[in-house]
């Protein structure tokens, strides 16, 4: 069995091994991690053999601490990442490069439009009518976009909201309530099979799915980080942060919004951020909570869509696409039956 597991940040670890009576034989790990001492490779491999492929990552992890010795420094990788990548060989987990990905940049469509888009297109990558996919989002006015379990009520200023005319939608993914203007924030969604994160933690799918436009910040100058669960900063603020979805085909959402040049007193008057909620983010003020890339990059916003698109093509290929009629047809569909339905915006009200 061959297992990989790109570590956000980090080093690629390389698990291969043998099933030998139901257990682990053979053990090999390998990768451009820099490990001292020499021999601690041999206690981690020593540490794993004859465990069963069924452990859990924690229990990989607790296998190789115990047998580590006392002075030992790994860098690029830790003992989880190791559990990681052999959970990803157990499970058959797949890699960016299995997939030829498509690379979809429509025109600017209706917030609303969006959202219902994000649900077809994951549908159609769990059902096999569509390949992995990653969309571009454009949209023609102002939105509130709120998480699935958020409540209407405690997270929007309707009539804030209203003076602004911006429209107020929720999606299908979890994740805190969003103010979003055209052209003032980029927003782009993973639609992904769960083969690509099989074998992973909910956390660390977050990192892994986002590792290629933290590539892409840092090609731009800013020192972006991922912070768990789902944020990506800089040293500058926050940058932007992301949502998942999956269904029950195994199929994943995945999508990101970051601010690019963020009406921040627009922003807090329409949503009712709490003192707690910015006193967990470490911030005094709203206003200091997120720091749009055009004040890290100086650049438009087209040139930073386009350097993410180049770094993604460079590290998993890609080709650029179109929605086809039929996914036009299913979202617009969607939105009457669904999206813009009393039921579904107030179903946490």
């Amino acid at each position: 069995m061959h297992g990989e597991y790109k570590v956000p940040g980090g080093k690629l670890v390389v698990v291969d091994f043998e099933l030998s009576d139901g257990r682990i034989s053979d053990f090999s790990l390998s990768g451009d991690f820099f490990l001292e001492p020499d021999n601690a490779l041999d206690c981690i491999n020593a540490a794993i053999e004859g465990m069963s492929p069924n452990g859990t990552i924690e229990e990989f992890s607790e296998a190789i601490h115990a047998a580590l010795p006392s002075e030992v420094h790994l860098l690029g990788f830790t003992p989880d990442s190791v559990g990681v990548a052999i959970r990803r060989a157990v499970t058959g987990a797949a890699h960016w490069r299995d997939y030829d990905w498509q690379i979809v940049h429509e025109p600017p469509i209706s917030p609303v439009l969006n959202a219902a888009l994000d649900e077809v297109l994951t549908t159609a990558v769990g059902e096999g009518l569509r390949g992995p996919t990653l969309r571009i989002w454009e949209w023609n006015a102002p939105a509130v976009f709120i998480g699935s379990f958020q409540s209407v009520k405690n997270e929007v200023d309707e009539e804030e909201a209203a003076v602004h005319k911006a429209q107020i939608v929720r999606r299908i993914s979890g994740g805190g309530a969003m103010f979003m203007e055209p052209a003032a924030s980029i927003t782009y969604a993973l639609y992904v099979p769960g083969e690509l994160v099989r074998g992973m933690t909910f956390a660390d799918s977050y990192a892994y799915l986002d590792e290629w436009v933290i590539e892409a910040l840092k090609g731009l100058g800013i020192d972006a980080v991922y912070k768990p669960l789902n944020d990506i900063t800089s040293p500058q603020g926050k940058i932007g942060g992301a949502a998942q979805k999956r269904l029950g085909s195994g199929a994943v959402l995945h999508h990101v919004t970051m601010a690019y040049d963020m009406d921040a007193e627009a922003m807090t008057k329409v949503l009712r951020i709490g003192r707690e909620k910015l006193s967990d983010k470490g911030t005094a003020s709203a206003q200091k909570r997120v720091d749009p890339l055009r004040s890290q990059t100086g650049l438009s916003r087209e040139a930073i869509v386009e350097k993410m698109i180049e770094v993604f093509q460079q590290r998993h290929g890609g080709v650029m696409g179109e929605i086809t009629e039929g996914e036009w047809d299913a979202a617009e569909r969607l939105v009457e039956q669904k999206f813009l339905t009393e039921e579904w915006l107030r179903r946490v009200p």
